[in-house]
């Protein structure tokens, strides 16, 4: 099968970039999903009608969003926003899909951090598999070298994998500013969110490597939120970066996974090192057990970055 049909569940900017993108990779649109309508049609949707009306009117079709779960699709692409606790409505999804035996790619944390070891006894059971290098660093293969070494064969992941954080951090240092200040330029600029909360209390970074931590556990151990030790970085003072500066160093949010556990916290960095990336850029490095440090940098966010690594698992699944 050289393309795939594909249901997307989720018209925010990833969803709409899955969809305007999808044909570009080979693959079909046969259903779109927001959260009130949905879109279906085996031959293929139009994807610049869909994704127009949406933008117009804020919905993508006439139909109930539950029609996009029984649509003819080969791989259902979730990328809902991600919830915490039970992971709805986005682990139900997926398991309605594994249940018919189709592929599903997941750009939506929820499942994949908190739900882990039901995502995988699910799969087991199905014809279908699961990929979601797209719910770790946007467009950044880092599930995938992952995979290409054997989970194994790392023995731990840290970096920086929250643009949003990053960027208020390396324009506190930069310009000398307060957190205050700099949290209200981000959101001025559609960096932040207008409720960020998620990035700069470090729960984004910490769902990432939970799921990192997850998956280089192999299935010997699961690992939720509630098993991360979170620290965000809003008491942090811009003096302190300006003392860091004055060592050399400068202050990132790290995160950091092992087989035995998760840790986000700020941490002092050199300033001129592999961790001290700028704006929005993400960075993680793998240790590995024979071939050293491998640093992987990139864009971690934004829709047709995310829609990437998206689409390269679904391309992974039906080649």
């Amino acid at each position: 099968m050289s393309g795939a049909r594909l249901a997307v569940l989720g018209a925010g900017a990833v969803g709409r970039s899955v969809v305007e993108l999808a044909e570009e990779y080979g693959h079909t649109v046969t259903a779109v999903a927001d959260s009130s309508s949905a879109i279906v049609d085996p031959e293929g949707v139009d994807a610049e009608a869909v994704l127009q009306r949406k933008s117009d009117e804020g919905v993508v079709g006439d139909n109930d969003p539950s029609e996009a779960l029984g649509a003819a699709y080969d791989v259902l692409v979730e990328v809902t926003p991600t919830t915490l606790g039970d992971a709805e409505p986005g682990f139900s999804h997926v398991k309605h899909g594994l249940e018919r035996d189709k592929h599903v790619v997941l750009a939506n944390k929820g499942p994949v951090a908190e739900r882990y070891g039901e995502l995988r006894e699910l799969e087991a059971d199905s014809e279908g598999k699961i990929r979601f290098e797209a719910t770790v660093g946007g467009a950044i293969p880092i599930l995938s070298t992952i995979e290409d070494f054997g989970p194994t064969h790392i023995t731990a992941a840290r970096g920086v994998l929250n643009g949003t954080a990053n960027f208020i951090l390396s324009r506190m240092a930069a310009e000398g500013l307060d957190y205050e200040h700099v949290l209200a330029e981000a959101q001025d600029l559609g960096v932040a969110e207008a409720d960020p909360t998620f990035d700069v209390e470090g729960i984004d970074a910490a769902l990432k490597f939970v799921i990192l931590s997850n998956v280089l556990a192999d299935g010997d151990q699961e690992f939720t939120l509630e098993d991360a030790a979170v620290d965000g970085i809003t008491e942090i003072p811009g003096t302190a970066l300006d003392l860091a500066a004055e060592d050399g160093r400068t202050i990132r949010l790290i995160g950091e996974s092992t087989p035995e556990g998760v840790s986000v916290a700020p941490r002092l960095v050199p300033a001129d090192g592999p961790l001290s990336v700028t704006g929005t850029l993400n960075i993680v490095q793998l240790e590995t057990t024979h071939a050293g440090r491998l640093n992987i940098s990139g864009r971690g966010a934004g829709g047709p970055e995310t829609a990437t690594a998206v689409l390269s698992d679904v391309s992974r699944l039906v080649e």
